[in-house]
């Protein structure tokens, strides 16, 4: 049976719940989750629903036929199959722990995506890429080719039909531009817990700092460098006795995790933005299995 997901969001007034409940059930639909929020300092309604139909109704149905409700209500809204598996574009420079994690779980289905390319501005990857059968890019970037290197990279996001970027420690600075044009759509991790300890080297700032905790936060790109509306977050305590290596080494683990848990959120259509902040619901029941285990 097929499972279908909208997502909403409006200037928040009353109706908004029962209108949206009351046209899948005489759709002949069945909600099986829900998730919804209020903001009170933008006045802003988020919804998340996964249904079903059980009359065999279409997607393309269910969603014409909501139109005048979203039209009533003043909505952004999307209908999405849960069978369509959105297209992905990975980038990495020359740390290859975020990819190899991404693309083990891609592999066992615990991160039900279609990885429609790897681009990388180094070789060191190359053959690891290969190895999964995905098509690998080599777009070397240097200060005098950038722009030209980032129009390849566009190139290739645009023959793929990828719908969302992800820099799995891709370590180039994206232009205005590309951010502007793919809003929404680039996922970064920092190797910090944001927003102390921007830039390079954040794992040394917080070693000479001394500090007790580590982090990883995974965020939508903006102009902004590493200030884009957070998405996941998470930390690991640090003792006096570790030392700079250390960090690198114990700040590998929660990248990974990090950025594999946001990246989840996005394709699961879990997230909303909501200025320079998101809405991030939980999970649907199920939604963490993967199609074999080991």
């Amino acid at each position: 049976m097929s499972r279908y997901i909208l997502t909403v969001s409006c200037i928040s007034r009353r109706g908004i719940v029962a209108a949206i409940a009351s046209y899948l059930a005489d759709k002949g639909c069945n909600i099986t989750d829900s998730a919804q929020f209020d903001d009170d300092n933008t006045g802003r309604f988020f919804m998340r629903v996964v249904f079903h139909s059980e009359d065999g109704v279409g997607l393309d149905a269910i969603e014409a036929g909501f139109a005048p409700i979203a039209e009533q209500f003043g909505m952004t809204h999307a209908f999405h199959d849960t069978a369509q598996r959105m297209k992905v574009v990975l980038m990495v420079s020359r740390f290859g722990h975020c990819l190899n994690d991404l693309l083990y779980r891609w592999k066992i289905g615990a991160l039900p995506i279609d990885i429609v390319a790897v681009i990388s501005n180094h070789l060191d990857y190359q053959k690891v890429v290969v190895n999964h059968d995905l098509p690998f890019h080599h777009v070397p970037v240097t200060k005098a080719n950038k722009p030209q290197a980032e129009g390849r990279i566009m190139e290739i996001v645009e023959d793929t039909g990828a719908e969302l970027i992800v820099l799995a420690r891709y370590m180039q600075v994206l232009s205005d531009a590309m951010c502007q044009k793919m809003s929404g759509r680039i996922i970064n991790i920092h190797h910090s817990f944001l927003p102390s300890f921007k830039g390079a080297n954040p794992y040394k700032q917080a070693f000479e700092r001394g500090v007790k905790l580590i982090g990883a936060t995974a965020h939508y790109v903006t102009a902004d460098l590493d200030e884009g509306p957070i998405i996941e977050q998470d930390v690991a305590r640090i003792t006096h006795a570790q030392s700079a290596a250390d960090y690198v080494s114990i700040g590998r683990d929660v990248e990974a995790q990090v950025l594999a848990r946001g990246i989840h959120a996005h394709i699961q259509h879990r997230t909303f933005l909501n200025g320079d902040r998101t809405v991030v619901f939980p999970p649907s029941p199920g939604a963490h299995a993967s199609e074999r285990m080991g």
